[in-house]
């Protein structure tokens, strides 16, 4: 139950801090041979532990799951090492990434954890058919990326490390977005 009491208040702050809207973004935490998901069209503001749904690793995914559920599945089968996934819409991320390059982080602590942000597109109308296997590819040499025109994707061994990638991301893109506005980048 911790871990899935866990995934709630992470699901939650993405919701708080301005990263998801109500019902955007998708979270998993693997435990034993399968990971917890929320559930397609979940409510940040409603969503409980009982909502969760419980997915393989490998096979055919509950009625119900997030949309996203087969991308975090690829992921967890691409990195072994994985134990949780989110997949938020953070603002400054996304709007800095439209064009379709790299994200290279100004600050300090963006450098530090990631020098280079892929930018993955993925064309709108393929996105189900094609995302998965490409955000996998990526998230299997990088800790974070971005889908262009749509979100951020991260990997990590822990929850709350996830949810450091995916703040730490959004924080380097608002200090890029404010640089470049005051004109000093």
């Amino acid at each position: 139950m911790a871990l899935r009491e866990e995934l709630v208040r992470y699901y939650r702050w993405l919701r708080q801090y301005g990263y998801n809207d109500s019902h955007s973004g998708n979270l998993s935490v693997r435990e034993g041979d399968g990971f917890w998901v929320t559930p397609t069209g979940a409510c940040a503001d409603l969503l409980n532990v009982d909502d969760l749904l419980c997915c393989p690793l490998q096979g055919e995914l509950p009625v119900g799951a997030s949309g996203d559920a087969g991308l975090h599945q690829a992921v967890y089968r691409a990195c072994p090492h994985a134990s949780a996934v989110i997949h938020s819409h953070c603002p400054h991320a996304v709007a800095l990434t439209m064009d379709g390059r790299d994200f290279t982080p100004p600050d300090f602590e963006g450098q530090l954890y990631f020098p280079r942000v892929p930018v993955v597109a993925v064309p709108y109308e393929h996105y189900f058919a094609t995302a998965a296997a490409r955000v996998a590819e990526v998230l299997r040499e990088y800790r974070i990326c971005i889908v262009r025109g749509h979100g951020v994707y991260a990997r990590a061994e822990t929850l709350e490390l996830a949810y450091k990638w995916t703040c730490s991301l959004e924080l380097s893109a608002k200090t890029a977005w404010l640089a470049r506005g005051a004109g000093v980048i």
